[in-house]
């Protein structure tokens, strides 16, 4: 769980920063600070989803085998 949250900071922390950098704005900054990584963590979760359908798949042929 450690490694998990250094992560989420670290993932804010460079979210904020280049927008940040891009903007000038704190504001901007600290939205897509807080936006960016809320979505990605959604889209993650799906990927897992969808690559754990396709790993199912490849092992069902060596089961059956």
């Amino acid at each position: 769980m450690l490694k998990t949250m250094t992560f989420a900071v670290l993932h804010f922390g460079v979210a904020f920063s280049i927008t940040y950098l891009l903007t000038g704005s704190l504001l901007i900054g600290g939205a897509v600070a807080l936006i960016e990584p809320t979505i990605n963590t959604v889209v993650f979760y799906f990927h897992e989803k969808v690559w754990k359908r396709i790993e199912a798949k490849k092992q069902l042929p060596q089961l059956l085998a």
